[in-house]
């Protein structure tokens, strides 16, 4: 299986936002009309399909030898995880709850995973028009496109210090557990944000928030984008033992984590 370094992702930094951003504006295209259920109770539209086939499309043309694990093929057949060298890892529509709801909290998320770990990660936001993107040890970046995907503006962005006394934490709009709410009331938290998708990553990466705390299961897709946009950034995202975050398991779920923007701030949580 083909292996691609950080440094191999640098060439592929403007081709993959480009795909977000098209993918973004494929989404917008489709609407919001048009939801099922999957087998497993989750929600799927049109668009959350209309993205997926764009993107799998061109991810072959542009790294054919390369393995695409998205979350609708994933419903349709059970996905083979590589144990080694690299593949990409995709959710089309993350947030699809809150697309169909109405709001504007969902994201395109694209990853691309070497040796079980994110090295590269953009998340567009096509609501907003904003693209936020990076590579493990070689920074990130928040970027604003046009109505047509053309680029506006980009600025790097960094994670911020966290105070000990002062922290504003990110959690689920739809998913917020008793696990969790317990974890969260324990901290000097003195602002609570709910929010749906990945963007609770980028709030961190881009130094809006200290914290995103999810201790109940998700899936690799959901994450991996957003875990190398903040690692890029200056952040990290470990198991609640303190561990790295095992990707690639049978069912593709993460059981819980959390996402630090300091990473001298992260501890493990205590049962």
């Amino acid at each position: 299986m083909p292996t691609l370094t950080a440094a191999a992702c640098a060439d592929l930094l403007d081709p993959l936002s480009d795909l977000a951003a098209a993918a973004a504006l494929e989404i917008l295209e489709v609407g919001r009309s048009g939801a099922q259920t999957k087998a497993d109770g989750s929600p799927v539209t049109p668009a959350d399909e209309a993205a997926e086939l764009l993107i799998r499309k061109e991810l072959r043309r542009l790294i054919p030898e390369l393995p695409i694990i998205s979350e609708e093929q994933a419903a349709q057949e059970i996905p083979k995880v590589p144990a080694r060298g690299s593949y990409f890892l995709v959710d089309p529509l993350d947030g699809t709850s809150d697309f169909i709801a109405g709001r504007d909290e969902y994201t395109v998320n694209i990853a691309l995973m070497t040796d079980g770990a994110p090295v590269f990660g953009v998340i567009a936001a096509p609501a907003s028009s904003v693209i936020w993107r990076g590579i493990v040890g070689r920074g990130a970046q928040r970027i604003e496109v046009s109505a047509d995907g053309r680029t506006v503006s980009m600025q790097a962005i960094r994670t911020r210090s966290a105070a000990s006394d002062n922290l504003t934490v990110m959690v689920s709009r739809s998913h917020l557990e008793a696990r969790t709410k317990a974890y969260v009331d324990g901290l000097p938290v003195t602002e609570l944000v709910r929010c749906g998708s990945s963007i609770k990553f980028c709030r961190l990466a881009e130094g809006a928030a200290d914290l995103y705390a999810r201790l109940a299961p998700t899936h690799d897709w959901d994450i991996a984008a957003g875990h190398a946009i903040l690692a890029a950034a200056g952040g990290t995202v470990m198991a609640p033992n303190g561990a790295p975050i095992a990707y690639g398991s049978e069912d593709l779920l993460i059981p819980a984590f959390l996402a630090w923007g300091d990473p001298a701030r992260a501890a493990p949580v205590k049962d």
